[in-house]
């Protein structure tokens, strides 16, 4: 616990890859309190022809209530 998913577009390197990992595991241990032993983070790429269907519709118009950082163009 906890196991975080960052979808994204392709095109990014895996050094931006595992940095972004890297800090993300270190917000999850600073926020949460909890030992690097505890958190995985992965990392799936989404084609930006699919995005649409595979992560906007199902991920973010899908689950509002899941949502805590919205896009900023996306704020009411």
């Amino acid at each position: 616990m906890p196991h975080v998913i960052v979808k994204l577009w392709p095109g990014k390197s895996d050094k931006q890859k595992s940095k972004l990992a890297d800090d993300i595991t270190k917000a999850v241990m600073t926020v949460l309190h909890t030992g690097e032993e505890s958190v995985s983070v992965a990392i799936e790429e989404v084609e930006p022809n699919e995005w649409m269907d595979k992560v906007y519709k199902p991920d973010i118009l899908g689950k509002p209530e899941q949502i805590y950082k919205k896009r900023g163009y996306d704020r009411v």
